[in-house]
């Protein structure tokens, strides 16, 4: 028999999607195929120590009982042997984690791991960034403005003016390197337009007011590295105004169609666009692309990108790639292989390069 593959899941962290981090590290857990690989996990607590545990689980107090590495699982560059793998598999959500710092760290260690790298990442996290790359890429986004935490502060009132002007309600208001609808509002009328910057301010420094768009919220998973494909679309049809935190982990009332139901000619501009975002912003091994299909105009935008999504029961990544044929222990035997795909290519790049 073939040596077993040595794969290290890394979760937790010091994100405000811990809690989400640990479902999905727990679902992955179960699906990987057990015959064909040895699963190391490391649990990054919420102080950011590091701590090589049995197995993925939610009982956070379980896992953060005995004693945890200050910084690395790392000894004098030899990982302890709970830690060690042939490749890594971040399942960090949000900032410091899916915004390209965990990708540096396994950069700088010269070791194989799974998803985007470093400048994928850190693009698609922060939403003002990515928006203005992929607007200048040619593809369409939702009109936007960024504001800076300075700003809101040295002079709410100006700030409030430029929304005004620039945007109709209602507008949604976001922490710009954030995810899982973390710190988000919908306004509806411009004297609630503080409060929600405020909140969004709570888990960001840049806050993103975005025109609110009526229509349907779409979903595409994408796979690959240099020649990446779409899945079939999903749509998310929330139970509550719109698909918020509550919504997606805790109510369980939304509805998924998948695939979603739409015309052929509509189903393949999405797919197209959502392999257009990947490579505009970077991205490699997988992300989930986030549309909106405007009601009346028909008109697609491209709403953002996740460089690590949710890998929980419900989560719309490897739902939508089942759907599409590739049930969720072949997908993640793929993202693997792509990452030492990936890991090839980079090492002959660097060497060449010397």
């Amino acid at each position: 028999m073939s040596k077993k593959i040595a794969v290290t899941l890394v979760f937790g962290g010091r994100s405000a999607e811990h809690a989400i981090s640990l479902v999905s590290a727990s679902a992955i857990f179960r699906n990987l195929d057990m015959s064909k690989f040895d699963v190391r996990s490391v649990y990054v607590t919420r102080e950011g120590r590091w701590k090589p545990v049995e197995a993925p689980s939610t009982d956070i107090a379980a896992l953060e009982r005995g004693p945890a590495h200050s910084f690395l699982p790392w000894k004098a560059g030899t990982p302890v042997p709970e830690a060690g793998a042939d490749i890594y598999f971040p399942v960090l959500h949000g900032p410091l984690g899916e915004d390209g710092t965990i990708q540096g760290l396994f950069e700088m260690a010269g070791v194989p791991y799974v998803g985007a790298g470093v400048a994928g990442s850190a693009l698609a996290m922060d939403k003002a960034a990515a928006k203005s790359v992929l607007r200048d890429r040619g593809l369409p986004v939702v009109p936007w403005l960024a504001v800076a935490e300075t700003e809101w502060r040295a002079d709410p009132a100006a700030v409030l003016r430029r929304v005004r002007r620039a945007l109709p309600f209602p507008v949604f208001v976001k922490p710009s390197n954030l995810g899982s609808s973390v710190g988000i509002t919908k306004v509806a009328r411009a004297g609630d337009l503080a409060a929600a910057l405020d909140l969004a301010f709570r888990y960001d420094a840049t806050a993103l007011v975005e025109k609110g768009v009526a229509g349907r919220e779409l979903e595409c998973s994408v796979l690959g590295n240099e020649a990446p494909e779409a899945s079939l679309a999903g749509e998310v049809i929330p139970a509550n105004e719109f698909y918020d935190y509550a919504d997606k982990y805790l109510d369980g009332r939304t509805k998924f169609v998948i695939p979603a139901e739409l015309p052929a000619g509509t189903m393949s501009r999405v797919r197209r666009l959502a392999a257009a975002a990947f490579k505009a912003l970077g991205a490699s091994g997988m992300a989930r692309v986030d549309f909106f299909l405007e009601k009346g105009t028909g008109r697609l935008y491209v709403n953002e990108l996740n460089t690590i999504p949710g890998f929980t029961e419900i989560s719309m990544y490897p739902k939508l790639w089942a759907v599409s044929g590739l049930p969720f222990p072949r997908l993640l035997e793929r993202l693997i292989e792509l990452g030492f795909e990936r890991h090839r290519d980079r090492k002959a790049c660097l060497e060449r390069g010397r």
